[in-house]
């Protein structure tokens, strides 16, 4: 296992972070603990010492899990991270509730790598307009959290300000070789790299989506001299950004902790070749080819009279249709897209015909007949 710093942590972190939000799960849907403890404590016992639940992840039962799972002597061999629940917040005392929560539900006194949960606009204006960075400077000098940071879901700017905003500790963004400019992209990343912040990634492999042995993209691959697995090109891209302190898999099955801990032997930060790194921008272009909906994701279009998340659901139809994962797809734009976070429902089928998208459009896109498609793909 390689390790690297965090500027303004003292430990050495493991390149491999144990995400939390796929676990396996039984026939009934609740995760199966004894092969998920299993496959934490295989990751732990081979140098994986960060890992990541959250509030909501498994329905609630990620942070449980985790804390019955670290026992044993687990705990103190690990770096714990999980997150501020943003949508839930409606008071500077609820920040507080959550937080003793996660620490009962967790087993343990203090979580050292704290993050508020998904940012965008909407919730860091209301988490700063209720003192969310005074709750971070509180908690840890109770020492009920060690370092503070942030996960995000927004643009660029949006990002640059956030990062402006306190003195966090780590930033936590999407990024792999096909969202190299979604949200706050590389251009986030060397910005808050500057500024001292560690960089945790998530979504490395996006879902999975870049792990499928894809006709089309399997013969690119095999052009290296190197021959790897889908698998290790996704992770070896972000591990190459020496910006990056951790990179988060989300594992669910014990054939992909072992794969990855074997990875995690090799990820060198700026190892890759010139002639590999050409591979990857031949791979994007191929992937980008099988896009459907040819939507820039400006936001021009937003916000729909009737609730409608445009971009974002052009966004998943493609992403069925790019990396041919209809069922996995389906999932996320229930979750996404059905008010996981705000409780509201964002659905094309929402759509009402009005057209104030379509005058709005810089790219003359037919909106309507697109949401249409898009219904009709991911159902009522």
């Amino acid at each position: 296992m390689l390790y690297r710093k965090m500027k303004k942590a003292a430990p050495g972190l493991s390149i491999l972070g144990f995400g939390c939000m796929r676990l396996p799960l039984k026939d009934n849907g609740q995760i199966d603990e004894e092969q998920a403890t299993g496959m934490l404590r295989y990751a732990i016992d081979h140098g994986v010492n960060y890992v990541d639940t959250a509030y909501p992840y498994h329905n609630g039962e990620s942070e449980p899990f985790v804390g019955r799972a670290l026992e044993g002597g687990y705990r103190e061999k690990v770096h714990l991270a999980t997150k501020l629940p943003s949508w839930l917040i409606k008071s500077r005392e609820d920040m507080d509730k959550y937080l003793d929560e996660q620490l009962a539900r967790l087993r343990t006194k203090t979580i050292d790598f704290y993050l508020v949960h998904g940012l965008n606009r909407p919730f860091w204006e209301n988490l700063s307009a209720l003192g969310v960075t005074d709750f971070l400077d509180d908690a840890i000098a109770d020492g009920r959290i060690r370092h503070a940071g942030f996960s995000f879901h927004d643009n660029t700017a949006l990002f640059r300000e956030i990062v402006d905003s306190y003195n966090w500790t780590f930033a936590q963004i999407q990024y792999n070789f096909m969202d190299d400019h979604y949200q706050a992209g590389t251009e986030g990343l060397e910005y808050a790299a500057k500024k001292g912040l560690g960089i945790v990634v998530m979504e490395p492999i996006r879902g999975g989506l870049l792990a499928r042995d894809l006709a089309g993209i399997r013969e690119i691959w095999q052009k290296a001299k190197v021959r790897r697995s889908p698998v290790e090109w996704a992770l070896r891209w972000v591990w190459n950004h020496p910006e990056v302190t951790v990179v988060l898999s989300g594992m669910s099955a014990p054939e992909q902790v072992r794969q990855n801990v074997a990875l995690a032997e090799t990820g060198f930060a700026d190892s890759l070749s010139k002639a590999e790194l050409t591979l990857f921008g031949k791979v994007k272009k191929e992937l980008e080819k099988r896009i459907i909906i040819p939507c820039t994701g400006c936001k021009y279009c937003v916000p729909c009279p009737h609730g409608v998340s445009i971009p974002e659901c052009f966004e998943m139809f493609n992403r069925g249709h790019i990396y041919e994962d209809e069922e996995q797809t389906r999932q996320l734009y229930s979750m996404f897209l059905g008010g996981f976070f705000d409780g509201t429902p964002h659905y094309a089928s929402l759509c009402q015909e009005c057209g104030e998208c379509e005058e709005n459009c810089p790219q003359s896109l037919p909106i309507r007949e697109h949401l249409k498609k898009v219904g009709e793909y991911f159902g009522k």
